[in-house]
């Protein structure tokens, strides 16, 4: 088992001058490469055969008229991401003196157990925070999210919690005739990509066991997955992920930007006209909502010191409940609703690493802060440098 010891062992060994940022060729890679090469620091991709060209030709460093262009200075490939624990890849990254920026990607397709336990490289941030964001975790996000006071939407069925068609009947009629209650959102796993989920919407009882049977029929979802999956209040409002970084340096936490998403194939749906939704629902159509994109996007300044509120609890409650807590990135993602007239941010997803929108540099909160809007992959490079100088760079890797 990897120890923080084991880890400032390996950093010991490591020449200071030569320090690559290493980052799996996918979800946010480019953001941190470009970003971190503001600061000098060196970049290595491990990227999977088949899915190396962005990164091994498009944005290869490389020399154009007399000027270095590009990002991606090494690329190592493997079969499949997973063999980023291998020993002989883990050796060439420690002889790269790699400090590695986990993501989304970094979770999705790898073993929590094997890269707590088995990757000897420093890792940027907290390494055993990202498997919290499941939902079927200990302290969770759910139970974070409510340690931390923080609105959610309210649960109706919490996953696992094994419900047979009688209990979720009634739990459903609870909801909808007993208590008048809005939509919910039924958040499940695909069945053949089990790190997306195949959210959908019920307005009512029926709806549930309608669309779920279709959804079971086609193999889009698994019975057993079904059964697992979270039923909470869908919140009408406007979606709104607010993108944080908190420096345990400096003691701060600093708002990056806000973005909203793009989902294949809902935008395509809210595209056509009422009359052709309303026919395509009466043939069973139904809109799927996987993510395919970010739109950076602003709030109004009103919110901001919400936002900044929301944040700094997180963050509080994150240092007492999981040690070491957060570390760099994090996000809070959810919907600006109202209430009685009055405007509220409901949380119903958090990032508890870098997240996947590069256009969060194009929002002006980083540069309300330091005169330019700054990428998650300028600040994480600032970071570094700045723990290097300070000699703490065992403070914000583990």
């Amino acid at each position: 088992m990897i120890t923080q010891k084991n880890i400032e062992e390996v950093l010991k060994k490591y020449d200071p001058k030569n320090i690559h940022i290493g980052v799996l060729g996918g979800h946010s890679a480019l953001d941190v490469c470009t970003g971190v090469k503001k600061y000098g620091f060196k970049t290595v991709a491990v990227c999977q055969k088949g899915r190396s060209e962005t990164y091994s030709k498009y944005y290869k460093t490389r020399e154009r008229d007399g000027k270095k262009i590009g990002c991606i200075d090494e690329i190592i490939e493997v079969e499949k991401f997973k063999d980023i624990v291998k020993p002989e890849v883990q050796e060439k990254l420690r002889a790269l003196n790699t400090i590695f920026i986990h993501n989304r990607y970094f979770w999705v397709y790898c073993d929590f157990n094997e890269i707590e336990n088995d990757f000897l490289v420093p890792i940027y941030g907290s390494r055993g925070l990202v498997k919290l964001e499941e939902r079927h975790m200990p302290k969770n996000q759910y139970y974070l999210l409510e340690k931390a006071g923080i609105r959610t939407p309210k649960n109706i069925r919490k996953s696992q919690s094994g419900y047979d068609e009688n209990k979720m009947r009634e739990v459903l009629d609870e909801h909808f005739v007993k208590d008048g209650g809005g939509p919910l959102i039924v958040k499940v796993n695909e069945a053949i990509r089990g790190y997306e989920r195949a959210f959908f919407v019920i307005a009512n009882t029926e709806d549930y066991f309608i669309i779920s049977k279709r959804m079971v029929s086609t193999g889009t979802i698994t019975k057993q997955d079904l059964d697992n999956s979270v039923i909470e209040e869908f919140i009408i409002g406007a979606q709104v992920n607010m993108n944080f970084f908190y420096s345990p340096i400096t003691g701060e936490l600093e708002l990056m930007g806000t973005d909203t998403r793009r989902q294949t194939n809902l935008d395509g749906f809210l595209r056509l006209d009422a009359k052709t939704q309303e026919e395509l629902l009466d043939a069973d159509y139904r809109p799927s909502m996987i993510e395919t994109g970010h739109i950076s996007c602003t709030v109004k300044e009103s919110l901001v010191e919400k936002i900044f509120d929301m944040g700094e609890k997180f963050v509080a409650t994150m240092k007492k409940e999981v040690a070491p807590g957060i570390i760099g990135p994090f996000a809070l993602q959810g919907a600006v609703a109202t209430r009685a007239g009055k405007e509220e941010i409901v949380i119903f997803d958090v990032s508890m690493r870098i997240p996947g929108s590069p256009g969060t540099k194009y929002t002006p909160y980083s540069g309300y802060l330091y005169g330019e809007s700054m990428s998650y992959g300028e600040r994480i490079g600032m970071e570094i440098e700045n723990a290097e100088k300070v000699e703490k760079l065992g403070e914000i890797v583990t």
